[in-house]
């Protein structure tokens, strides 16, 4: 029996691929698990319509994510941290703090998409945000003493 998977089937295929399996394996499986779909044209039609239509998201989407990284890589953050007598910042700059200064500039990112090495010292640094779909951008955060 022919049919079209709509999920990884692990040992079988991938989504969108057209198989040839046993009847009881498709019928008392496969379509019941939601799985599979038994390969008629209409349901072929369908899914390359879906898939179009999913492409052209994905599409969108990425290339929102894409102008999203040019605006934060041309911007620079400022933060101002109290230092200490030896010139050190008193404690250190947080994700939290990136987190609440990018929103603060219009971009809504969750403060567990900063990655950066611990900041304990005023100076130029470049901070690595996760965008999502592999995209990342590089931010300059130039952090202050008050």
């Amino acid at each position: 029996m022919k049919i079209l998977l709509i999920k990884d089937v692990k040992g079988l295929g991938k989504a969108g691929e057209i198989k040839n399996v046993k009847d009881g394996y498709a019928r008392n499986f496969l379509v019941p698990k939601g799985m599979a779909k038994i390969a008629t044209p209409e349901v072929i039609k369908e899914w390359e319509k879906e898939e179009a239509k999913r492409k052209a998201e994905l599409e969108k989407e990425l290339k929102k994510i894409n102008e999203i990284k040019t605006k934060l890589e041309n911007e620079t953050l400022i933060i101002k941290h109290k230092l200490g007598a030896n010139g050190q910042l008193i404690g250190s700059v947080t994700n939290k703090e990136i987190a609440e200064i990018l929103k603060e500039k219009g971009f809504d990112i969750d403060k567990k998409n900063i990655e950066h090495k611990t900041i304990k010292a005023p100076g130029i640094y470049n901070i690595d945000v996760k965008l999502g779909h592999s995209i990342h951008a590089r931010i300059k955060l130039s952090v202050e003493g008050e």
